[in-house]
């Protein structure tokens, strides 16, 4: 009986780090994806800034230059 106990004990503390290194991991990732999701959004208002200037810049009937 003791040696159940002690054998259960045993996997009951690798599970225990496992969970915590699972833990550690999720952890390490969502703050990866918080900053790439902060990336994206510079991105993608810096290409919206380009855009919106090149739009404005650019005039319509402009006749191209090889004419």
């Amino acid at each position: 009986m003791k040696e159940q106990i002690i054998n259960l004990e045993v996997r009951i503390a690798h599970q225990e780090r496992a969970i915590q290194e699972l833990s550690d991991t999720v952890y390490a990732q969502q703050k990866s994806i918080d900053q790439l999701t902060v990336l994206c959004r510079h991105l993608s208002d810096k290409l919206r800034s380009v855009t919106d200037q090149n739009a404005i810049s650019a005039p319509v009937d402009e006749i191209p230059p090889h004419y």
